[in-house]
């Protein structure tokens, strides 16, 4: 995917949640650093401007919520960010956003994190990418696009913000 089609994924994202929630009252957007965090500032800008509404937005480090930490390139001194939620969570219609859904093991350890802070009326989850290959039972409620992959591909997404472009690359992993 090129900038151009990131975009239009994350437009047609924002129509579908509008179109789904009827309102933005009790809306908030909550997206996983690093690059979901990123995708969720583009998408709330998007949503206030399709209905004139202020969803809020905050951010959430799951690092030490990951059940994979000590077997990962994290190594024994993971990098933690802060989480920024500046608002309650309580009775709301969390937006949870990611990059790429894959396992399924960040999105668990994002709902155990998110739970820390209160009780969401909702969570719906946003990624711009589903590449498959679930080992848990999560399905996103939106998503941009899907992308088969194989066990030896990986999905890279980049984002202006933090990687200098915009695009999703499909890569073959190195051999191990």
């Amino acid at each position: 995917m090129d900038a151009d089609r990131i975009g239009r994924a994350l437009t047609r994202i924002a129509h579908e949640i509008v179109e789904r929630n009827k309102s933005v009252d009790g809306l908030a957007f909550v997206g996983i650093r690093t690059r979901g965090d990123h995708l969720a500032r583009r998408l709330a800008a998007a949503v206030n401007g399709i209905t004139g509404g202020n969803v809020p937005r905050g951010a959430l480090d799951i690092t030490l919520y990951r059940d994979d930490l000590m077997r990962t390139a994290v190594g024994p001194q993971p990098l933690v960010r802060r989480t920024d939620i500046p608002f309650s969570i309580d009775d709301r219609a969390i937006l949870l956003v990611d990059d790429v859904l894959y396992t399924g093991r960040t999105i668990r350890a994002a709902l155990d994190a998110l739970i820390d802070f209160g009780r969401p009326r909702s969570i719906q989850l946003v990624v711009l990418v589903d590449r498959g290959h679930r080992e848990l039972p999560i399905k996103a409620d939106y998503v941009g696009k899907n992308i088969p992959t194989s066990a030896a591909e990986s999905v890279q997404v980049r984002v202006q913000e933090s990687d200098g472009c915009d695009e999703v690359v499909l890569q073959q992993e190195s051999a191990r």
